[in-house]
């Protein structure tokens, strides 16, 4: 057992010191250059709190930042150079990220839309739900059903256009990449697709890239049991390329099956060959990520992202987070089919967030195409389904430094519901809606 009890944080709170999270940090660092060796990293661990205890003198608590110093020199003189270098770039970027939140810069992100957002923008303001103010003055007006009306239209506008597309370029694609973040309405967004290009004759055959996950053993996780399946990495991406090169040359493939319940995969389960009309899709958080799919020349992919591109200002003067609208949604979804507690959802949002901003958002702008899954209404109605929830959170978290990022969400979300017009009855929700995904009643089955 460690000599050592605590932890100085950054903001200068003190919090148990768990030496496992130093295992993890390490094997983390691993998996981002392909190694799998958790034994090694809780030996490099041992040998980092050995070294911290030694450095630190009684009575005196360390910091999060003399804790990471030894990390990085035990790895380095221990030869793990690779590792080393992983680790020294992830905290190199959150120490950006930090200090980007403090100075608060204004500067303009590459990776922002700007063009689409000026047109979703451009047509809220033309039907007047652009501001919650706005927007709750129609929904009192008792104009709910013209909301969800234009709403559903938009969407369905932009499917329409990305089908276009994608057709356009028939005799040369052999694949469609559906991308996006958690909650986005991929899936649902596929099947519109799918629908859509049948019509011409292109019929899109999925490969299940969950299949394609290494063991949960192999997986890194935190010192609250928590497993990250948001990393690129979690996922065997040499063997989804060499599939997908056979795939492409006419040959058969055995696509593995990875079971959920146990955690484990089982390689050459599943037979699967390439009709001349058949098309690949890959709908995947992680699809433009570029190892996924580097061995494919680019003329035969078509990128599409996801996301709710939603315009809407809260009365604070800032526009309402995409992220939170994607947090509950998974909260919903989460609990509606897969009997998961929006607790743990909360709790576990931090990696996937952070698995977005490195893996996922800076490559947004590299797609042939961006649909917009945000609706007006959306966020109304979930105040009538989770408004306690969070206002139960941001109590709940208020003085745990464990939990800052949770309290910090819940907290933000909170204050947006108390200022928006609560939508009780959610069958206005149309059975094909994109939102059905998430609260459940869908004509599709997912």
């Amino acid at each position: 057992m460690s000599e050592i009890e605590s932890v100085k944080k950054r903001d200068g709170s003190i919090v148990d010191f768990t030496p496992q999270r130093i295992t993890n940090a390490i094997y983390r660092a691993a998996v981002a250059v392909g190694g799998r060796d958790k034994s090694t990293s809780e030996k490099l661990a041992e040998k980092v709190v050995h070294a911290l205890e030694a450095q630190t003198p009684e009575g005196e608590t360390p910091t999060v930042e003399q804790i990471q110093d030894i990390v990085e020199k035990t790895l380095i003189e221990e030869g793990h150079a690779k590792v080393a270098k992983a680790y020294i770039l992830y905290r190199a970027e959150r120490a950006r990220l930090r200090e980007q939140r403090e100075e608060r810069r204004a500067e303009p992100s590459g990776n922002i839309p700007w063009a689409k957002l000026w047109r979703i923008l451009d047509w809220a303001v033309e039907h007047n739900f652009h501001t919650v103010e706005h927007l709750n003055e129609r929904i009192r007006k008792g104009e709910l059903s013209e909301i969800v009306g234009a709403s559903e239209a938009f969407y369905q506008e932009d499917v329409e256009n990305a089908a276009n597309l994608v057709a356009q370029r028939k005799d040369d694609l052999r694949m469609v990449i559906i991308a996006g973040p958690s909650s986005s309405g991929k899936t649902t967004t596929t099947i519109k697709l799918g629908e859509r290009l049948a019509r011409h004759d292109m019929h899109l055959v999925t490969l299940n890239v969950d299949n394609y996950f290494f063991d949960l053993e192999m997986h890194p996780k935190d010192e609250f049991g928590d497993y990250d399946f948001e990393t690129p990495q979690a996922l065997d991406l040499v063997l989804i390329n060499e599939h997908l090169t056979r795939l492409f040359a006419g040959e058969e493939v055995r696509i593995p099956f990875y079971d959920f319940k146990t955690g484990t995969r089982q390689l050459e389960q599943t037979l699967m060959k390439l009709a001349p009309n058949e098309v690949i899709l890959i709908d995947s958080l992680h699809g433009l990520y570029p190892d996924m799919t580097k061995d494919i020349s680019p003329e035969k992919k078509f990128r599409l992202y996801i996301e709710p591109l939603l315009q809407l200002k809260a009365p604070d003067g800032r526009y309402i987070r995409w992220t939170d609208i994607r947090l509950i949604r998974r909260m919903l979804r989460d609990a509606s089919h897969r009997a998961y507690d929006p607790t743990k959802t909360l709790l576990h949002w931090h990696y996937v967030r952070a698995s977005e901003l490195r893996n996922i958002i800076p490559y947004l702008n590299t797609t042939d195409y961006i649909v917009n899954s945000g609706m007006p209404y959306e966020m109304p109605m979930y105040k009538a389904k989770l408004f306690d929830e969070f206002a139960r959170w941001t109590e709940e978290y208020k003085d745990d430094p464990l939990r800052a990022d949770a309290y910090e969400r819940a907290s933000r979300v909170y204050k947006l519901m108390q200022s928006l017009e609560p939508i009780k009855d959610d069958s206005i929700v149309p059975e094909n809606s994109v939102i059905r995904e998430f609260i459940g009643g869908s004509i599709y089955e997912y």
